[in-house]
């Protein structure tokens, strides 16, 4: 793999005062030469002038601009000769080409996806990934096109992850798209930069921005949400009426409150348990005789 190494260059500032000085000294000798030298020189010293101008010429293209987090690879008849990136005026030789790559922290949004989770669910899913290029020479010859690279790779890893994990779960140890945002980001960060990372491209933060049932089944599936939704939280009623019977029951039997048997004790914990999970508030039923009638 090509890794990105410091390319040495020559002050442009100064590269440009010399070409600029020697391209007046030139200009100037061959107008002397032209005035003032004898005829029989003129074959001669008009066509040194016009070269040492056409050379000076070409190596005023050396010069070129490197922009704040900007990088500029610089190749020699296709050989990788390093990267500038120290921000200015910069002379190298003139026959080498120059690509300038941003290294400017970049983001973009993915479409929407309609993807299955891991249940086969069709759902619909958009990430927004934020990046940059920390290697020019991985960016520019590991991969084509590294800007397309990165969105294509960005769209696997997105379809990837949303098979791996299910739109929604009631289990709060299992992990699911809708209920745990940031592990799954952090899961889809790292899929991402395993992906880019021989691009030469760092993944800053990748995040969902978009995600719900795909429209065919978005009506069902919230129906099968709502009555799962009900269904885990009567558990979670049941659960907790139990052990509230329970308490009562032990605190009446260490505080010698009531001595029952166990048919009384059974329609207590029948009438506590109809209170505590009923959906709507108990009505009180005044007893004017005793427990037993």
């Amino acid at each position: 793999m090509v890794k990105e190494r410091e390319r040495a260059t020559v002050g442009g500032l100064f590269a440009l005062a010399v070409i600029v000085l020697l391209l007046g000294l030139t200009v100037y000798g061959l107008v002397y030469s032209i005035r003032d030298l004898d005829r029989s020189a003129l074959p001669v010293a008009i066509p040194v002038c016009i070269l040492a101008i056409v050379a000076e010429a070409i190596c005023l293209g050396g010069l070129f601009t490197v922009h704040p987090n900007q990088g500029v690879v610089v190749q020699l008849f296709g050989k990788y000769q390093g990267t500038v990136r120290r921000p200015g005026l910069h002379w190298v030789n003139p026959f080498t080409t120059r690509k300038a790559l941003s290294l400017r922290i970049r983001n973009f949004e993915t479409g929407h996806l309609k993807v299955n989770d891991r249940d086969g669910n069709p759902v619909e899913i958009a990430t927004v990934v934020v990046w940059r290029v920390v290697d020019t020479a991985e960016a520019s010859f590991e991969v084509d096109h590294y800007e397309d690279y990165v969105h294509v790779q960005s769209e696997a890893a997105l379809r990837n992850l949303a098979t791996a994990y299910p739109y929604d779960s009631h289990e709060e140890t299992e992990t699911s798209l809708r209920g745990h945002t940031a592990g799954v980001a952090s899961h889809l960060q790292t899929e991402i930069q395993e992906r880019l990372a021989k691009a030469g491209v760092e993944v800053l933060e990748a995040r969902i921005s978009h995600l719900a049932y795909a429209p065919e089944i978005a009506a069902v599936m919230l129906q099968r949400q709502q009555a799962a939704a009900i269904i885990a939280a009567r558990q979670r009623i049941v659960e907790g009426a139990v052990g509230m019977v329970e308490m009562a029951l032990e605190m009446l039997s260490q505080k010698n409150v009531l001595h029952l048997d166990e048919e009384r004790r059974a329609a207590m914990v029948s009438n506590l348990l109809v209170v505590l999970c009923g959906d709507r508030g108990a009505q009180p039923v005044i007893n004017t005789g005793t427990i037993y009638q």
